[in-house]
């Protein structure tokens, strides 16, 4: 692969180290300068596009569950898969990764796993049976130069972005998992501690002259390469020195001071990009209702005049219900009035006269019961006594 790399000539070459000894790089850059970083989200959870300068690289996070290894069964897994297709670079060759693919990934994968920057025991579903298997998959889709910095950039992009489905564990036995759509119950996020930033630093000469962030034709002439990694509080998580020529101490530990300062820029840039992408999403859920708007009745002017009859001809009219029953009650006829007072009296002489007939009855039976019985009177049948009553009466 490396043959078929582009070389450039003396006087290309000659061109970028006098450059660089004048602290002017090529594309403008001054020596410890990123270039223009750019971070898309795709439609789905866990895909990331990043652009750094030239360099294009997209980022996949897929997860299934799977049982762990014996070693440790209560952590998920993750792992780093990279793809070098030859439309990013006529070097590139399909079929099996050459070395700057198998390089890249293990670079990353130590960068992530050797932090503990993802939680992998919030991976296990049964301890010894089911865990979460996290796979990164990284396409590279234009090499323009420093590919591990926009790696692992993507990488995290994408894991930040990652959700899982929620799962249960239920059944006789405890042990059943159930999977659970999107529809049913909302993902999870992935438990990330920190971010873990790559930063790689090119030598040049007798490794005096160093610079961030190398193009593709500064990677041609460089005699020496190193990539830190470092998360925003300024832990060291890795170091990787791919040959070349060998570095003082002193400048090592320059390097990782510089690249603390700038893994705390690239960690804001990619929280700031997470937030936005996870609030346009959160959005898109909540359904809208149209707002109702009052409308304007068109009351008309009233206008007030100074005199009496003008002031009783504007007044508002009520409604035929309300007119009804805020009218006075018909007046009735003298003539009815005496007829229905006669009736009443007529009707009240009647009922006098029941009561007192009624009461004039009661009062007879009652001297009858007081009045004293003769032997004869005792003997006799009822029927007979009655008889004799009415011929006295």
């Amino acid at each position: 692969m490396m043959d078929q790399r582009w070389r450039p000539t003396v006087n290309e070459r000659e061109f970028i180290e006098q450059a660089l000894q004048s602290d002017l790089r090529v594309d403008g850059r001054r020596p410890f300068d990123f270039r223009k970083l750019k971070i898309a989200f795709g439609r789905e959870d866990g895909s990331a596009e990043v652009e750094l300068g030239e360099t294009r690289v997209m980022g996949y996070v897929t997860a299934q569950l799977l049982p762990p290894f014996k070693d440790r069964p209560n952590e998920g897994t993750l792992a780093i898969f990279t793809e070098f297709s030859p439309m990013a670079d006529p070097a590139f060759e399909p079929g099996r990764p050459g070395e700057a693919a198998i390089e890249l990934g293990r670079v990353i994968d130590r960068g992530l796993r050797e932090s503990r920057a993802v939680d992998m025991e919030s991976l296990c579903v049964v301890a010894g049976k089911h865990v979460w298997s996290v796979r990164v998959d990284l396409h590279i889709l234009d090499n323009g130069g420093n590919l591990i910095d926009a790696a692992n950039i993507a990488a995290l992009a994408a894991l930040c972005t990652f959700r899982r489905p929620e799962c249960t564990v239920g059944g006789d036995d405890g042990q059943q998992v159930t999977v659970h759509e999107p529809e049913v119950r909302d993902p999870l996020p992935l438990t990330i501690h920190h971010l873990p930033i790559a930063v790689t630093f090119a030598y040049f000469g007798d490794g005096n002259i160093m610079v961030i962030d190398p193009t593709y034709k500064e990677e041609a002439v460089m005699g020496g390469r190193m990539t830190a990694t470092i998360n925003s509080n300024g832990d060291v998580c890795s170091i990787q020195k791919a040959g070349g020529e060998g570095v003082m101490s002193s400048v090592i530990m320059q390097c990782l001071r510089i690249a603390s300062v700038k893994a705390a820029d690239i960690t804001s840039k990619i929280k700031s990009n997470v937030e936005e992408y996870t609030t346009a999403k959160a959005l898109q859920k909540v359904k809208r209702t149209p707002v109702l708007v009052a409308k304007k009745n068109d009351v008309p002017d009233i206008t007030m005049e100074s005199n009496h009859d003008a002031l009783e001809s504007q007044t508002l009219k009520t409604p035929n219900d309300a007119q009804d029953i805020t009218k006075d009650p018909p007046t009735i006829p003298n003539e009815k009035r005496n007829e229905d007072a006669k009736m009443l009296t007529e009707s009240n002489l009647e009922v006098e006269s029941m009561l007192n007939s009624v009461t004039a009855g009661e009062s007879e039976e009652a001297k009858e019961s007081e009045s004293p019985k003769s032997l004869k009177d005792a003997v006799k049948p009822k029927h007979k006594r009655k008889k004799k009553q009415h011929g006295k009466s």
